[in-house]
């Protein structure tokens, strides 16, 4: 069974909050903690959350993962 990986990033706002949740609620599993960053250019905090999903298709480089 393949296991799909997602590095889902965003601005530090609700909008990561959300991000993640709806991963989340779609089958995704957190793996590993969130990381940030400070983006000097835009002057905004970053943050990365990786996520992991086992499928039962064989893993292609076409897929949509955010629609797995």
């Amino acid at each position: 069974m393949p296991t799909l990986y997602r590095l889902l990033t965003e601005e530090d706002t609700s909008a990561f909050c959300h991000k993640v949740s709806d991963a989340l609620d779609k089958g995704w599993v957190l793996h590993g903690s969130p990381a940030y960053a400070w983006d000097h250019a835009a002057g905004v905090m970053r943050c990365a959350q990786a996520v992991t999903k086992d499928v039962n298709m064989p893993y292609s480089p076409d897929m949509k993962l955010g629609q797995q």
